[in-house]
């Protein structure tokens, strides 16, 4: 396939690519910036995926897209900026998508779709969390990242022939003992998030995995690591900290929070350590 990237010089972009190119694949990798060095088989063009124009003319000819680009964090941009880009970028690239009749797209969304990282105090019904939960997104990242997954919805209801994967990744790491070692001095930050991760390589099979799996419409995805990052046994946290959520499946050791089944069963991905 020939698969357009957004975002493509960004620390997951720079994963992906790789990715991409070993599984005989062609990249056009869209970005504001370009790189410095050239890479073989990589079309890199400078554009900006805010503007319609410029991102129709950057994918044009592709099989695929994957969008990535977008601003990471409520923190060092109002937050009208913050909202605005994310959302205008994430229509663009299903409105692009859909007028050059590209049918798979996947969207980068994030576990603060629900809210979490970002929320004063963060609400959980339930653990592990899965697709259903509700949100209670509050911050401009978070609530861009729910409305990423909206307009999904909305264009594979009006265009039938696409198919759409939103994965809800979080806190891309290479390794899993950089995620232990940081969770360890994160305080109050890390249980918002639920002591997550997701390992990059681990992202980038999803992001494939989900141009090629054999299922219709939009859906949403948890692509999580299936242990937490932190020292205690999961059920010691979710009591303490959450102690009026419902615990719904078995929770022993370091179970981690997010409930990954649905990728597992549609996608056939199912995160590794390494």
């Amino acid at each position: 396939m020939k698969i357009a990237v957004t975002g493509g010089s960004g620390d997951m972009g720079r994963n992906l690519i790789p990715y991409l190119l070993e599984h005989t694949h062609t990249v056009v990798s869209i970005d504001r910036t370009l790189p410095t060095t050239h890479t073989h088989g990589v079309n890199f063009i400078a554009a900006d995926v805010r503007d319609f124009g410029q991102l129709v003319a950057s994918i044009r000819g592709c099989d695929a897209l994957i969008h990535l680009a977008a601003i990471r964090a409520p923190v060092n941009h109002p937050d009208p900026v913050v909202y605005a880009d994310n959302t205008i970028s994430s229509y663009n690239a299903l409105s692009a998508a859909s007028a050059l009749g590209i049918k798979r797209v996947c969207l980068a969304s994030s576990i603060n779709a629900i809210g979490g990282a970002f929320s004063r105090s963060p609400r959980y019904d339930y653990f592990p969390v899965d697709e259903q939960h509700p949100t209670y997104a509050e911050d401009p990242y978070s609530l861009s990242k729910w409305v990423l997954e909206q307009q999904g919805d909305a264009f594979a209801r009006r265009f039938e022939w696409m198919t759409i994967a939103s994965l809800r990744l979080h806190w891309l790491l290479d390794e899993r003992t950089k995620a232990v070692q940081n969770t360890a001095t994160m305080g109050d930050v890390a249980r918002k998030h639920l002591w997550a991760y997701t390992l990059l390589g681990e992202a980038s099979r999803a992001c494939l995995l989900s141009l090629t799996a054999d299922f219709t419409g939009h859906e949403v995805f948890y692509i999580v690591a299936p242990q937490s990052a932190a020292e205690q046994p999961s059920m010691e946290l979710a009591r303490y900290h959450y102690p009026q959520a419902e615990i719904r499946e078995d929770f022993s050791n370091h179970t981690g929070f997010f409930n990954c089944s649905k990728a597992e069963r549609l996608l056939g991905w199912k995160h590794q350590e390494n």
